[in-house]
């Protein structure tokens, strides 16, 4: 009987353990291996593109999401100042008919939590950051720094924009930070005083913008998150703190809506908004990239999760039935499936025009990476 293949995930992001699900589902043996001690559940929200939904249906998650999201009935662009409608994205019924399946606005703690879940806790190994990989004649050999080591035959990094596993594939140059910054929170909507905010909206100024959306499906509590210049300012980190006041003063005169959210927001969080190009190519033998960590998404599209989850679902449609000495072509199928859209998006998101104006949002929303073809 042949041996089930083994692969090692780096990272368990939402590409890592969504590769995880995934893989598993076609009869693959994984291990998550995250540098973290332990998951954190991050004061941010995220939106579920329809593309993205059409995966994590397939993983059998849809049902938990939409009990843990919000179902906006549009994605409203407006100015800043006068509040004018530059373009209105619909949503709800609609859109899922259209597209086949639902757009949600969810906590990113939630999301993170239901493609957990779908992982079982034992193919997850905490506390183990990568240090090195080799390839050896039973496969792929890695290192922690804790001092572990394990073998797999074949590894998948899925370690995001500052990704251990493409700094030792290939000389590839640091990430180039934007000069500018994007405070977020979540807080209980509360706080509002019984004032009514849009499903969603993005306040577009001239030279910054805010979207402010719910991210629970009673409507109990809400995210923010904005991008606006500040070329001295260099901290990723998700944790560090902004001054909500500075906040409130980069925003001062924008619509009303958004004066009252800023005025009720408690706290926020500051970070430095970071970019990098695009691999040339993902992988090397029986190591290949996903997600950030090969074609890392600037957040303007609010697509970068989706990527790496239908980079997800397509690989493992490529390593299906494949034995360890395929494993390469299959890697090399997978980059060349992929990498006309993700460039796309990649590109497209980068010009932050996105929903501006009239939109075709078809290319975005529609695709479904269960059954799109594969690469020859």
């Amino acid at each position: 009987m042949t041996r089930r293949l083994s692969i090692a995930i780096i990272g368990a992001g939402m590409g890592g353990l969504a590769s995880a699900a995934a893989l598993r589902r076609v009869g693959i043996d994984v291990t998550v291996y995250e540098q973290a001690s332990q998951f954190a559940r991050l004061g941010a929200g995220i939106q579920i593109g329809c593309n993205a939904m059409k995966v994590l249906r397939g993983l059998g998650l849809e049902q938990r999401l939409r009990s843990q999201s919000f179902y906006p009935r549009s994605w409203n662009n407006r100015d800043w100042k006068t509040g004018e409608v530059k373009f209105e994205m619909i949503f709800g019924e609609s859109a899922e008919q259209k597209f086949g399946a639902p757009y949600l606005l969810a906590h990113r703690g939630d999301l993170h939590a239901a493609l957990a879940s779908a992982v079982p806790d034992e193919c997850v190994k905490l506390n183990h950051k990568l240090v090195g990989l080799d390839e050896i004649s039973d496969g792929v050999r890695l290192s922690f720094a804790n001092g572990e080591t394990a073998i797999a035959d074949a590894v998948i990094g899925a370690d995001g924009i500052h990704s251990v596993v493409r700094d030792i594939l290939f000389d590839t140059s640091p990430v180039h930070f934007t000069g500018r910054i994007a405070y977020r929170t979540t807080y209980p909507a509360s706080l509002l005083g019984g004032q009514k905010i849009d499903d969603c909206t993005k306040w577009w100024g001239e030279d910054r913008h805010i979207v402010i959306y719910y991210v629970k499906p009673d409507r109990s509590e809400i995210y923010l998150v904005t991008s606006q210049p500040e070329p001295e300012f260099r901290i990723e980190s998700w944790s560090a703190k902004g001054d909500v006041r500075e906040l409130r003063k980069a925003f001062s005169g924008f619509d009303r809506q958004v004066e009252q959210v800023l005025a009720a927001c408690p706290d926020v969080h500051k970070w430095a908004i970071v970019d990098r190009n695009a691999l040339e190519r993902w992988g090397e033998g029986n190591v290949t990239l996903l997600g950030d960590a090969c074609h890392p998404m600037t957040p303007y599209m609010a697509q970068g999760a989706a990527m790496a989850i239908e980079d997800a679902a397509v690989l493992s449609r490529c390593l299906d039935g494949v034995e360890r000495d395929g494993v390469p072509n299959a890697f090399r199928r997978f980059e060349a499936t992929r990498k006309a859209r993700t460039a796309r998006v990649q590109q497209t998101s980068r010009t932050n025009t996105w929903l501006s104006g009239k939109t075709d949002t078809d290319w975005v929303y529609g695709y479904d990476a269960w059954t799109e073809p594969l690469a020859a």
